[in-house]
């Protein structure tokens, strides 16, 4: 299924923000994953460890973020990418509910 409406997407509340994932495994994805995330002022979330590459877009507003112990704050239209096992903050595990 190449195409991926917008009414089935699953939305996720955890950690004060909502992620939508639209890509995944369910609709036809072997190896990519893609979501949008709305990150409200002052929102925290928890450090981990990434087991798989994860790419970011600034679509609105900033984003400080952390990528293996380097900061930086993106603003519309900036980019990050961590790769496979980077550390975003403290490097603790988690498993997000879309990861299931």
């Amino acid at each position: 299924m190449p195409f991926i409406r917008s009414t089935e997407a699953v939305a996720h509340e955890i950690h004060g923000g909502r992620f939508v994932s639209y890509v995944r495994p369910d609709t036809g994805s072997r190896d990519l994953a893609a979501w949008r995330t709305e990150v409200p002022a002052g929102m925290v979330g928890p450090a981990h460890t990434i087991s798989h590459e994860e790419t970011f877009y600034v679509l609105s507003g900033r984003l400080r973020l952390t990528i293996g112990g380097e900061s930086a704050e993106l603003g519309v239209g900036d980019a990050a990418v961590a790769s496979a096992g980077s550390e975003l903050a403290d490097g603790s595990t988690i498993t997000p509910p879309w990861a299931r």
